[in-house]
């Protein structure tokens, strides 16, 4: 059998000038990787900061409510050791009542015995001696002593059963009041770190809204879906609950009023305010679309609502904005969160009723909402 082989080839030789070509590729590849910073892997710094804003600003909308559930928590801690200690009290007058009685009855029936020594056994002495010589006569004049003796042994007996059982529930109720404390203690405790935690975040929020404001950039933040509708059915239920119309926020310190006057405005005071912490959502009054917003100057984060029957409503010195322009809003929605940017002295919500979107236009929001069926 013929065997075929065949010849063992090398490796092809590149000519020479295209040898050349490949040297030069080289070494521009290395001069690119020593003389250029490889690109980062993660989005750029303009491109993280509303990702960022919207952490901070969730994490202030969980620690309020976590606050907000946490104090409750407390307050019912706080009011059932109140009860604890009316109860308390209420046993040991009843104890002290009970004390007196018994006292009373032992005296009654140590008096009862010792008319018995004296007199033989017989408490009742007949009137007439002649009645002394009849048995049945004289047993029948010691019948309502003895019973009323078996009446005082029996409340007797009657006291001292319902004073045991109030020492019991006297115990019982000790008992509790330490587990209680001790409950107390912890939810007291929770509180303060949550409260702790809430102000770090308001801080964090309110710092990140004075750097969108400086860099010209309030991008409205996106909400969940419970936030957007206006919060949780009980929020909503707050704010719907003068139908049409509501309040910006739920609660609040009325400070500032309409047409004030003082260092702090270029004239008159053009609106209300309310003091309320950083991170406080704030509401739409009442139903209609967003027309303008703004980011910067004296109003600092700020928006207005057109509503249906004309009138214009402004929200100034927001932490954030969650609503656009063209956007269209509910009564009692969220459209923003509180804050202190623009020429303010501390948290609050400047709040304006206005004829139309514009500065100069303002009227006292405060009987223009009572008007409409609104106290504040």
């Amino acid at each position: 059998m013929r065997r075929l082989c065949l010849p063992i080839r090398g490796p092809r030789l590149l000519p020479k000038a295209g040898a050349a070509a490949l040297a030069v590729l080289c070494v521009l590849c290395s001069v690119c990787a020593l003389g250029f910073p490889s690109l980062r892997s993660g989005p750029p710094e303009v491109v993280r900061v509303p990702d960022r804003a919207s952490r901070v600003t969730s994490e202030v909308l969980r620690l309020t409510v976590e606050a907000e559930e946490a104090r409750h928590r407390y307050e019912e801690a706080q009011h059932v050791a109140r009860a604890h200690k009316v109860r308390a009290q209420e046993i040991d007058r009843r104890l002290q009542g009970r004390r007196a009685v018994s006292d009373t009855l032992r005296e009654d029936l140590g008096s009862a015995a010792r008319a018995q020594y004296r007199t033989g056994g017989f408490t009742t002495v007949p009137a007439d001696d002649a009645e002394a010589d009849d048995p049945f006569e004289l047993m029948a004049l010691q019948l309502p002593d003895a019973r009323r003796r078996a009446r005082l042994a029996w409340m007797l007996d009657e006291d001292d059963r319902k004073s045991r059982s109030l020492v019991a529930e006297e115990q019982e109720l000790a008992a509790e009041q330490v587990s209680a404390d001790k409950d107390r203690a912890q939810l007291q405790a929770h509180v303060r770190a949550v409260e702790a935690r809430l102000t770090a975040a308001r801080a964090d929020l309110d710092t990140m809204a004075q750097g969108a404001v400086e860099s010209g950039r309030c991008t409205p933040l996106p909400l969940d879906r419970a936030a957007a509708g206006g919060g949780t059915a009980k929020d909503q239920a707050v704010a719907q609950a003068n139908g049409r119309w509501t309040r910006p926020v739920t609660s609040y310190q009325l400070t500032a009023g309409f047409g004030g006057v003082g260092a702090n405005w270029a004239s008159t005071h053009s609106g209300q305010d309310f003091a309320v912490p950083s991170g406080t959502p704030v509401r739409s009054i009442g139903a209609g679309t967003v027309v303008a917003t703004g980011c910067g100057g004296a109003f600092g984060i700020s928006l207005v609502v057109q509503h249906d029957d004309g009138w214009y409503s402004q929200y100034a010195h927001l932490a954030a904005m969650f609503v656009t322009p063209g956007q269209q809003v509910r009564a009692g929605q969220w459209i923003g969160m509180s804050g202190t940017t623009g020429n303010s002295t501390g948290p609050h919500l400047h709040f304006e009723i206005r004829t139309s979107p514009e500065f100069g236009s303002a009227v006292d929001p405060v009987p223009w909402l009572n008007a409409r069926g609104v106290r504040l």
